[in-house]
């Protein structure tokens, strides 16, 4: 049975297990189950998923990998079919040939990944064309109403894996020559959605010419990822922690992305951008507000962006007292970011920033939400650290050393790699006297699960097949993404 059609009902059954004398619940989900999906009979529907930009590298590494999982798994309807955009010359058998070679049945829990491998490829076409021509595009939509046919209807989805500076033209290519006659026409749209205010609203004012609201899907893959997920799980499902969420017992909160490596040859693209664009005002910025919010209405994607919107307009202005920034430099045999040739000579591009964020309501008042993100530190991390206030009046303040901050409670969700939750705590040692210690209460997903965690782009590309918009952000939440980082973007490196 397909994903899309188990929304009317999840079947939930419990076992008891007995681990000598501790007893736990193992909860087991039957089915698989969207938000809100959209009704959509995939008996009588077909599905085409158009990859722009099909010689990319994002398409290549994610997007192909993330359908055949979907593919193998079960969830894209029966018949579905995928097409290749791109202006490189191409036949069919070379598209497939290009696919394969990034395909792997990295599911080993499916013993038919391999049987299914060359009949997921049958399914794959390309066209090639310009981004800019309709005639293309036309040419292109009549090749998908061929395997279209005798279907009741027919969705189609553009995934724009392609620079910002050609999506309105491809936009309104896909939307005037190329949108289904029967069914949905949606369009992924991946970052950078603009520099600034200025050209994210250029942006904007472009797109909306060719397509409404309800069919752009902006992307954000870290959104996609399982931790991400479980924070609206983790905080409304268990009593224990939404009355701590809040400035009372929540000293800061750190929100924390490193990589290990630096631009190894991207620094071209990188440099037009730097760290704050290319991590902070988007990842790390929606992982804060989805973390910041207050309880939706339901569970609906419009209520949820709802309240992540009231964060982004809560937020105080973000002052330049309150960033710092810097660049990584060569260390023994490790390259500088100046030493990557693809750097423009002497930039002064940041491949690190920390910043201060404040949100002026009710709940989180005087707490600092601390973003932080860097290239080639020491560890490839991505994180959200809660840090707790001290005990008033602690009992035994005596026997937890000088340094305080150092035992205060602390819950970390670890989004990447290692998922896992944990909270440290202060217990007593073992044994004779009064001896204390900071440990940790953890679960870690790879031990407590056996099974494969999606990738995030397998679950934001369901999402947009089902369409279910949590994920996935909309205009008034960029705009006031960019309305906070666009001042000290326009502060050169040299006044930091």
């Amino acid at each position: 049975m397909l994903s899309f059609e188990l929304n009317k009902q999840v079947l939930l059954f419990a076992t008891r297990a007995v681990d000598g004398d501790a007893q736990h619940t193992d909860i087991t989900m039957v089915s698989l189950q969207s938000y809100n999906p959209e009704d959509e009979d995939w008996h009588q529907a077909a599905l085409s998923m158009v990859v722009i930009g099909a010689s990319g590298d994002l398409a290549k590494k994610k997007i192909y990998p993330a359908l055949f999982a979907l593919y193998v798994e079960g969830h894209l309807p029966e018949y579905f079919t995928i097409w290749g955009f791109a202006r490189s010359k191409m036949t069919n058998e070379e598209f497939r040939e290009y696919i394969g070679t990034s395909l792997s049945c990295r599911l080993a829990d499916k013993g038919n990944c391999a049987e299914r491998f060359d009949t997921f490829l049958e399914r794959c076409f390309y066209h090639p064309g310009q981004y800019s021509n309709r005639d293309d595009f036309a040419a292109l939509s009549e090749k998908m109403k061929e395997p279209e046919k005798g279907r009741k209807t027919a969705d189609r989805v553009f995934y724009l894996s392609i620079p910002p500076s050609i999506f309105t033209q491809v936009a309104a290519c896909a939307s005037d020559a190329a949108s289904s006659p029967t069914g949905y026409t949606r369009v992924i749209v991946e970052k950078p959605f603009g520099k600034d205010s200025e050209s994210f609203r250029q942006l904007s004012a472009d797109l909306y010419q060719h397509l409404t609201e309800d069919q752009m899907y902006r992307i954000d893959h870290y959104l996609g990822k399982e931790l991400i997920e479980n924070l609206t799980v983790l905080r409304f499902a268990n009593l224990i922690f939404e009355p701590l969420w809040s400035r009372s017992f929540i000293r800061n909160v750190q929100v924390i992305f490193s990589e290990d490596f630096g631009t190894e040859g991207r620094g071209g693209y990188f440099d037009q951008y730097g760290i704050i664009r290319d991590v902070i005002q988007n990842h790390l910025l929606q992982i804060m507000s989805l973390f910041a919010m207050e309880p939706p209405v339901s569970l609906d994607a419009e209520d949820i962006r709802n309240e992540k919107v009231k964060v982004l307009r809560n937020m105080s202005p973000i002052s330049m007292d309150d960033v710092v920034i810097g660049q990584y430099r060569g260390r023994g045999k490790k390259q500088g970011y100046l030493d990557d040739p693809t750097v423009p000579e002497g930039s002064l591009c940041p491949t690190f920033a920390a910043v201060a964020c404040f949100i002026d309501n009710a709940r989180w008042d005087g707490v600092p939400f601390l973003l932080k993100a860097g290239k080639a530190l020491h560890s490839k991390r991505a994180e959200i650290r809660v840090q707790f206030r001290h005990v008033p009046g602690n009992l035994y303040k005596n026997r937890l050393g000088v340094n305080l901050d150092q035992t205060t409670n602390e819950l970390v969700i670890r989004i990447q790699p290692n998922e896992s939750i944990y909270l440290k705590i202060n217990n007593k040692v073992p044994g004779l006297g009064v001896n204390l210690d900071v440990q940790k209460l953890d679960l870690s997903y790879k031990t407590r699960y056996n099974k494969h965690l999606p990738d995030a782009y397998e679950r934001l590309i369901l999402d947009v097949i089902n369409g279910d918009k949590r994920l996935f952000i909309r205009n008034d939440e960029l705009e006031a993404a960019w309305d906070l980082f666009t001042p000290i973007l326009k502060v050169g490196p040299n006044q930091h």
